[in-house]
């Protein structure tokens, strides 16, 4: 009787096989990102319901910042605990796209946690223009935003692996996975 070995799932590559992929394209990476956008705001929802259940609703700014640092460590919980289990959260499944760190089969939680920190140029330094301007109106922050999130994008194409910098600086790097065969 000849032993068999099990069938490997794709999304669980060795990342030496990985690192074969290519990168996904820019389009399809903010394509993923929009999805996330709203898996994301679910997620935020929930968490919100349970913090003002928690608090009792109060209003104070000590609760106002409160409820900020916590979306903030939700959210971080969220992307490093999906990236450091499977590699991908689900709208980076969806889209087939794969967070993997070179000698790793899983990223560790520090890379995990630095990589959420550094993803946050995408929005930090258009969040600090209007702090400095004073920009409070919905409409002119949603701007800022847009164009920070043009020009972050846009600084993909410096990369030679069109890799964005906040994968650059953690060590880490988007691959494509191949479509399923079925």
């Amino acid at each position: 009787m000849q032993a068999t070995e099990p069938a490997v799932d794709q999304t669980l590559a060795v990342p030496a096989k990985a690192m074969s992929f290519p990168t996904p394209t820019i389009k399809r990476r903010l394509m993923a990102m929009v999805y996330e956008f709203f898996l994301l705001f679910a997620v935020e929802m929930l968490a919100v319901l349970v913090y003002l259940l928690l608090t009792g609703n109060r209003q104070e700014p000590v609760f106002q910042i409160g409820l900020k640092l916590y979306l903030f460590l939700v959210t971080g919980l969220y992307f490093t605990w999906c990236w450091r289990d499977s590699g991908h959260t689900l709208a980076m499944k969806t889209w087939r796209i794969k967070v993997v760190q070179p000698g790793h089969t899983r990223l560790p939680w520090r890379t995990a946690i630095v990589r959420y920190l550094l993803a946050w140029c995408w929005f930090a330094p258009a969040l600090i223009v209007c702090a400095l301007f004073g920009v409070h109106a919905k409409g002119e922050i949603a701007i800022a935003l847009t164009v920070g999130i043009v020009v972050w994008a846009l600084t993909a194409f410096l990369d030679k692996e069109r890799q964005f910098p906040h994968d650059r600086l953690a060590g880490t790097r988007l691959i494509q996975l191949p479509k399923i065969k079925r």
